[in-house]
């Protein structure tokens, strides 16, 4: 079967009756263009709209927890574990945490660190859990998220922030380095100990380790898990000196009277703060109106009085998961 075909029309040889038909249709395209891009434009501006007032973003208003009463505040704030408190320390480094040795022989934590946990959750209506381990370990539970708290005499270091909020400073303190009073006499200054004959000590992962690198970075920078630890280097003569916090050193130098505190380690940040769970907003205003109120009924003063009068006496400290007495 053959099938015929029309002969191709001549491309420039349009009728006049077909010229209206286009003109009429490509009318009817650009109606209809115009038209869709007015609804388009009608869903960017809902879309904006939407973002602007929070709307389909993804994301909440931050509550604003300092205008909230206690009340309201404590049904806001949340914990690792519901109507707990759970605190990391490291209870060797008294008057701040450590183990004090009651009347019948037995350890029990003690410190001002430990009396304002107390205080704190008592305020927030909580109950109170302290998990003791080494001092790094407290920043990595509490970075992790495995802890509310970490109660360790901190030091506001910047470079904690990624792993931690800071609490407002309850206690200023200062920086010392120590040494044996028979051999004060070797340094007048921090210049002196920077000598690389010398071996000088400070705890892991502390403040008292970056400035044992910073003042001494010449020496041979030792660093210790337990301040314990660092003392006895100094008792007996295996460190030339140390990095301690002031008030431990003078602690400490109740208990070893061949201590010197010989200089004092210039430090911006002189205080010390409680690191909150990082991001937990209701948890770090709680905390700092825990601590607001603990300074302003005189509970902390007292605090501090008991743990430096304990600490005057024998206590102990936690090694590879014993307690140890001093």
């Amino acid at each position: 079967m053959e099938i015929q075909r029309k002969p191709p029309r001549d491309r420039g040889s349009m009728k006049k009756g077909d010229c209206d038909t286009m003109k009429k249709f490509l009318a009817l395209i650009l109606t209809l263009a115009m038209a869709l891009s007015v609804t388009a434009c009608g869903g960017s501006d809902d879309t904006a709209d939407d973002t602007a007032d929070g709307e389909g973003s993804g994301t909440e208003e931050t509550a604003d927890y300092a205008s909230m009463t206690d009340d309201e505040l404590k049904a806001a704030i949340t914990t690792v574990e519901g109507g707990k408190l759970t605190v990391a320390t490291s209870p060797d480094f008294a008057p701040y945490e450590f183990y004090a040795i009651d009347e019948n022989g037995d350890p029990q934590l003690a410190g001002f660190d430990m009396d304002l946990a107390q205080y704190i959750a008592d305020y927030l209506g909580l109950s109170l859990e302290i998990v003791p381990m080494d001092f790094d370990g407290t920043i990595m539970e509490l970075q992790n998220g495995n802890v509310d708290l970490g109660m360790a005499g901190y030091s506001p270091d910047p470079k904690r922030a990624d792993s931690m909020d800071f609490s407002d400073i309850y206690i200023t303190g200062g920086q010392s380095f120590v040494c044996l009073e028979s051999n004060k006499d070797q340094f007048t200054s921090l210049e002196d100990a920077n000598n690389p004959d010398y071996q000088i000590g400070a705890q892991v992962g502390s403040i008292q380790a970056d400035l044992a690198h910073k003042n001494t970075p010449d020496a041979d920078v030792i660093e210790l898990t337990k301040v314990p630890d660092i003392i006895a280097e100094l008792v007996t003569g295996k460190l030339d000196g140390a990095f301690i916090e002031t008030m431990v050193a003078e602690s400490y130098a109740t208990q070893y009277p061949e201590l010197c505190l010989v200089l004092e380690v210039p430090y911006d940040a002189e205080g010390s703060v409680v690191g909150v769970s990082k991001g937990n907003a209701a948890l770090l205003e709680g905390v700092n109106r825990a601590i607001a109120a603990a300074k302003e009924d005189g509970s902390f003063d007292q605090y501090v009085v008991n743990a430096v009068d304990l600490a005057s006496g024998d206590y102990a400290y936690l090694q590879d998961g014993e307690i140890v007495q001093q």
